[in-house]
């Protein structure tokens, strides 16, 4: 099937559902009314109350919400086919994401700016407001690891080891290189690899480092690995100085946006863009430079240099370093998204995968889960985000000007994300089977899932050809991003064919801007969400720090701003260098969607306390579906955790692997607290919407003692 007529109807679904529904919510659920001051003029003081412009908002809005959700969950679910993904995108975004994110944020609005956790105290109770606080500290640091675990699957290098035993045979007349740094040998393409899992054969060169003497190991063309062998995979110095430069390019967008030049938000949001843009195309020559090797991270760095970033970014006031980067990068997010969409119509890619993948509807090496329940919470963002309701709740409510433009900002910008998602869904599904999972799989486990992948026409692959196009290592690169940007290249590629009327070479040539500029649009994704969402964090945790010491809950007192943002800071950091991408992503999607629960009930509340309870449906049922699938998927993960420390349990002392008893109770121990705060206040909630709704119900009318004698007389007369 191609994927124009699919990327049409979408957009069309999309336009009837933000014309009529959204209108719907925002006259008779949320009735926006701009004759009511919002918190943005009404408590204005610079720093974090500041009334803004809708445009700018907007895209601040857009670009704290849009993290790595919309853009990875597809990429991984397409291991399912396309079609359960782009139903559940579709659907889920006009009647459930949308839904939460705009009446949050009118919610939010209505109660001075209130954080969700504030609003359920007020709205529900002392017991729910406790249980929310508590639940979004644990859903906010689990969500902010899982976003930032992409940027280091897609930026930093890593070691991987093979499974202990294995076996490398080298190709005829071919022999291992040696004389790189100590340690360091050539392993020339063509190597088959003989483990446990199976057998397979590696195309590329790479290289494998051993401390000890890699000869003696060797016989003819066979070598048996040693313990302490791993292969390098290196990183991305052309990504890392890319997004490197967009930190100062944002600083100087918001000087010019608020000092230099106030108010000329399109002359900032040009110079912004060309910025970045020459940014993307030096990146590839400091990269072949020898100054290229200090961009060179490791996974480790990259960690480390995220966390001074978010630090940073959550303490300055908001328009120096966070509005105009939100700004800038919704700007390019949103031509980006543009572009591709126009890309998919014009190149009109045919979609490789299946619609249903039959093989791996019971787990694979991508998504380990059977397709329900796991589909729903591995795609989560582009559908419905709890995360969402804490930037809806959180920044946005301080900076908006007028309510009718929460229907814009809230519903419009989560419809958006909604299309983020399906072009994702499109640049995976648009690539070669072989090419989809030889990006996505894992090095270690490629041996095992080779077979099946060859029975869904994944025998043939062109990673070669596209490793000498990028300029990147691409194989193994787990997590999404990589196969997205390669994905993302495919398209600009063959719309400029269409167009293109010079030779195949100039084409050729562009694929590394190409990429790299897709590898940037996704970095830009996350990091603004990491810098807003530490924000958020920061806020919620110096609200309960208040109550310990009234001077840690002013947000202006900047030891109190820096205490409560390291710690947040630190959680999320110790997740993503504690934990694989397989591990923490499906955490990450049961945190989302439990969050997007907790976030409905309290809205369902909001809207039975404002004497709307007829449409109590509009966030009851979203709420309901959410549950049931969230629920699932963490009663699944659960026993699989519990049968891995059941497991490490019975070993013998001495051969336990103590740091991942200690890394998988603390998954189970978050997942239950998550689950009981969650439950919790649904109940809570609605303990409270029947109450409300007893009291609002009609009493018989009972009539005065004196008229109903008269009323007796009359009928015995």
């Amino acid at each position: 099937m191609s994927a124009m007529p699919v990327m049409v109807a979408i957009l069309c679904l999309m336009a009837i559902a933000y014309r009529y529904y959204s209108a719907f919510l925002a006259a008779k659920v949320a009735v926006l009314d701009d004759s009511r001051p919002t918190p943005a003029t009404r408590l204005a003081d610079g720093q974090n109350y500041y009334p803004t412009s809708k445009w700018v908002l907007f895209g601040h809005h857009f670009a704290a919400i849009s993290g790595a959700g919309p853009l990875i969950g597809p990429v991984l679910a397409a291991q399912f086919g396309y079609l359960p993904g782009l139903l559940w995108i579709v659907i889920g975004v006009c009647l459930a994401g949308a839904v939460q994110d705009f009446l949050v944020l009118a919610a939010s609005i209505r109660r001075g700016g209130k954080s969700l956790a504030q609003i359920a105290r007020d709205e529900i109770g002392p017991t729910a407001g406790a249980a929310a606080t508590l639940a979004i500290l644990f859903i906010l640091i689990i969500a902010l690891a899982g976003l930032g675990k992409v940027v280091v699957r897609a930026l930093g290098g890593e070691q991987v080891k093979y499974p202990p035993g294995s076996t490398m045979i080298l190709p005829p007349g071919t022999a291992v290189e040696t004389g790189l740094i100590h340690g360091d040998y050539q392993i020339p393409g063509g190597t088959k690899l003989i483990c446990s899992a199976g057998e397979l054969v590696l195309p590329e060169q790479f290289v494998l480092h051993a401390d000890e003497p890699l000869a003696a190991f060797t016989t003819g063309p066979r070598i048996m690995l040693p313990p302490d062998a791993y292969r390098v995979q290196p990183g991305s110095a052309w990504g890392v100085f890319t997004i490197s430069c967009t930190i100062p390019i944002a600083l100087f967008v918001g000087l010019y946006m608020y000092k230099i030049r106030p108010k000329r938000v399109l002359e900032a949001s040009l110079i912004g863009g060309a910025l970045t843009l020459a940014a993307t195309v030096a990146g590839g020559w400091i990269a072949r430079q020898p100054i290229g090797a200090l961009f060179n991270w490791s996974d480790r760095t990259v960690i480390i240099a995220m966390a001074v970033y978010g630090f940073v970014a959550a303490v300055l006031p908001v328009w120096v370093l966070l509005t105009p980067r939100d700004y800038l990068s919704s700007f390019l997010k949103i031509g980006t998204i543009a572009l591709l969409v126009a890309g998919v119509i014009i190149a009109n890619p045919k979609l490789e995968a299946p619609a249903i993948n039959h093989v791996f509807l019971h787990g694979g090496p991508i998504v380990a889960g059977q397709l329900f329940p796991f589909l729903f919470i591995t795609i989560m963002c582009g559908a419905i985000s709890g995360f969402h309701s804490l930037v809806s709740s959180g920044t946005t409510p301080k900076m908006i000007a007028r309510e009718s433009q929460a229907r814009m900002i809230g519903y419009g910008a989560m419809l958006m994300e909604g299309l983020v998602a399906v072009v994702a869904m499109i640049a995976a599904a648009s690539l070669p089977v072989g090419d989809y999972y030889a990006m996505n799989t894992s090095l270690a486990q490629a041996p095992k899932y080779h077979q099946s992948i060859v029975l869904i026409g994944g025998s043939l692959e062109h990673v070669q050809t596209y490793e000498t196009l990028t300029q990147e290592s691409l194989r193994g690169r787990t997590g999404g991003a990589v196969t997205l940007a390669v994905g993302m290249a495919h398209i600009f590629d063959g719309a400029a064919a269409r167009l293109w009327t010079g030779g195949a070479d100039a084409l050729q040539a562009m694929w590394k801007y190409w990429y790299h500029f897709a590898v940037m649009f996704e970095a830009l994704f996350i990091l603004t969400t990491i810098d807003a969402g530490t924000r958020i964090g920061r806020f919620l945790l110096q609200e309960v720090a208040g109550r310990v010491h009234p001077a840690l809950g002013r947000t202006n007192w900047l030891p109190g701003a820096m205490l409560s943002t390291l710690l947040i800071v630190l959680g999320w950091a110790y997740f993503i260098n504690a934990n694989s991408m397989e591990a923490i992503w499906p955490m990450f999607g049961i945190a989302n969607q439990m969050l997007a629960v907790i976030a409905l009930a309290i809205v369902s509340v909001c809207i039975v306390s404002e004497g709307r309870a007829r449409y109590l449906w509009t966030t009851a049922v979203p709420m309901l579906v959410v549950a049931t699938t969230t629920g699932t998927a963490s009663a699944q993960m659960l026993a699989g955790l519990f049968d891995g420390l059941r497991t490490q349990w019975q070993n013998p002392p001495a051969v336990r692997n103590h740091a991942a008893m200690f890394n998988t109770a603390i998954e189970a121990a978050l997942i239950l607290v998550m689950l009981s705060c969650a439950a919790l206040i649904v109940a809570c909630a609605a303990r409270t919407i029947w109450s409300k709704l007893a009291e609002s119900e009609p009493r018989p009318r009972m009539i005065h003692h004196k008229a109903a004698e008269a009323t007796e007389r009359i009928e015995l007369a």
